[in-house]
């Protein structure tokens, strides 16, 4: 049985893993969302990420896709209770305005609960720093969703310490509700960005994080060694610029390991991230049975503090 793990002071807890929502809607439509999402659940998983925007970013998309997807699932399936829900707001413009204006995040709300076919969602995400709107207006709309029973906690994606600190003063000056949760971009390859002041923070103020691109476009999968790889998928060009540098050597590394545990690249990718320091679950998706497989093996994994220490070793050495 996997190992449950609070979300920070959010009141939640999930296994160290979370269903990356992203692919629904996009590289897979809405009835092989539905049965990963059952074999997820089914195999142990319970949180589900995602946002309005998804898949916005492809053409011939509008957004809302994916919590369109998670919605059908959950009222064929009847296991609303069984799964924890995560979406986000501030990247799509729409009804009441743009970014994280109060106004916006109040009408955002209402249309992804409508998708997702729900009447609260369990943790709501501000996507990215909106430095246009003041954080007392989108705290105080975040603040207004709790009480009205339509979220059940709140986190920050993409917010610098600095502006999550003032985040959290403000929250705590105005007696309105806070962060508890932060989705930073982190793996093996991409450590600067969250090693430091932010995860430092997170761990002085109990935020738990949940990192995405947990496995770097897929390159940490090893199914992208080299350019005529990337076009195995539609992902495939992001992995193209993790192949020079660091890349490499952090590969050769977690093939090591990989033949000591016969654990896949994925799932040692996966593991690495749940022994760190205020990581409660990485995020990562999955388009088939045979992936979902290597990242539920990623959830139930755990590396040796030597391997681990190998895998510090490799990421640092290639730095």
């Amino acid at each position: 049985m996997s190992r449950v793990r609070a979300l920070g002071s959010s009141g939640l807890s999930t296994p160290p893993l979370v269903f990356g929502g992203n692919v629904f809607g996009w590289t897979i439509d809405t009835e092989q969302s539905c049965a990963m999402l059952d074999a997820f659940v089914d195999q142990g998983g319970k949180m589900i990420d995602t946002a309005d925007i998804y898949a916005a970013f492809v053409p011939g998309k509008q957004g809302g896709e994916s919590e369109c997807a998670i919605g059908e699932w959950l009222e064929r399936s009847g296991r609303r209770n069984d799964v924890l829900i995560a979406s986000k707001v501030g990247l799509m413009d729409g009804p009441g305005g743009s970014g994280l204006q109060g106004s916006r995040i109040a009408a955002a709300v209402d249309e992804s609960l409508r998708r997702l076919r729900t009447d609260v969602i369990d943790l709501y995400f501000a996507h990215q720093d909106d430095p246009d709107t003041p954080l007392e207006e989108t705290l105080d709309a975040f603040d207004r969703l709790i009480k009205a029973g339509k979220v059940r906690a709140i986190g920050a994606s993409n917010y610098s310490a600095a502006r999550l600190a003032e985040a959290l003063r403000i929250s705590d000056a105005n007696g309105l509700a806070r962060f508890t949760v932060l989705q930073p971009q982190y793996n093996l390859l991409e450590r600067e960005a969250f090693e430091g002041p932010l995860q430092q923070l997170c761990l002085a103020e109990n935020l738990g994080a949940i990192p995405y691109s947990a496995l770097a476009s897929g390159y940490l999968t090893g199914k992208y060694r080299d350019a005529a790889d990337s076009g195995k998928s539609p992902r495939g060009k992001g992995a193209m610029r993790y192949m020079q540098g660091r890349g490499p050597t952090v590969l050769a590394t977690m093939d090591e390991i990989a033949a000591e545990t016969g654990a896949s690249l994925a799932a040692i990718a996966l593991a690495w991230l749940a022994t760190r320091p205020a990581v409660v679950a990485p995020i990562a998706s999955a388009t088939s049975h045979a992936q979902l497989a290597e990242l539920i093996a990623g959830m139930n994994l755990e590396l040796s503090l030597d391997q681990v220490a190998e895998l510090d070793r490799a990421a640092d050495a290639a730095a």
